[in-house]
């Protein structure tokens, strides 16, 4: 089991900003393809030593115990932010040396969700990773511009209302819906989905990252 560290005490302007990015990890897009093409199931470290070997993740701390524990609450975030995503349809089992998607979920899901509930909420708070709000955004948005490079999108050609319209929103969208859409329908095209589109997706992709650089 990952340990946690105790949490990090923050101002209030500070903590509000980086819980502001709890749902802008693109880690959680690449894991679903990795472990939707996997029978077995994986460890944290060898997902992180995959998505490297993919040019998705880099060092991320010159020490290198900062930087494992970096390198792992990043994936276990993606991780149960992907696990929530999946219910009710799919179960991602979660558990750092036993990682594994099953097509179908168990009978009592949030049961087993409550096993670990202390280390969930750890891990899905942004409070904790052991930096400021500035370095999080700007190491989310080195991530989301790895991951665009990856799956070849081009967010630059499209326009605040053209993006708008791919999301298929109005005008007078919040921040929540734009968030909740980009969820709802980036995991409707994932190519791993059941009915997934590689175009579609690579498309809301770069829809996402117009608007998401208008909630910064």
């Amino acid at each position: 089991m990952l340990l946690a560290r105790t949490a990090i005490p923050h101002s209030a302007d500070e903590a509000s900003d980086i819980c502001r990015h709890h749902e802008d990890n693109p880690l959680i897009w690449p894991l679903m393809t990795l472990l939707k093409a996997s029978v077995h199931s994986w460890k944290v470290h060898h997902l992180a030593a995959e998505l490297q070997q993919r040019g998705l993740m880099s060092q991320l701390d010159d020490n290198p115990e900062k930087d494992l524990f970096k390198r792992n609450f990043l994936l276990m975030n993606a991780l149960y932010e992907l696990q929530e995503m999946l219910l009710p349809q799919q179960w991602l089992q979660v558990q750092s040396m036993d990682i594994k998607l099953y097509r179908i979920a168990p009978a009592n899901p949030r049961m087993l969700q409550l096993q670990d509930q202390a280390l969930r909420d750890y891990y899905r708070d942004w409070r904790n990773y052991d930096t400021c709000a500035n370095v999080v955004k700007e190491m989310l948005a080195s991530f989301w511009h790895s991951y665009q490079q990856y799956i070849g999108a081009v967010p630059e050609r499209l326009a605040y209302l053209e993006a708008l319209q791919v999301m298929e929103l109005e005008g007078d969208a919040s921040e929540r819906d734009i968030r909740r859409q980009w969820r709802k329908l980036a995991l409707r095209w994932h190519p791993d989905r059941p009915n997934g589109d590689a175009a579609r997706f690579r498309e809301v992709c770069e829809a996402w990252q117009v608007l998401r650089g208008s909630l910064a």
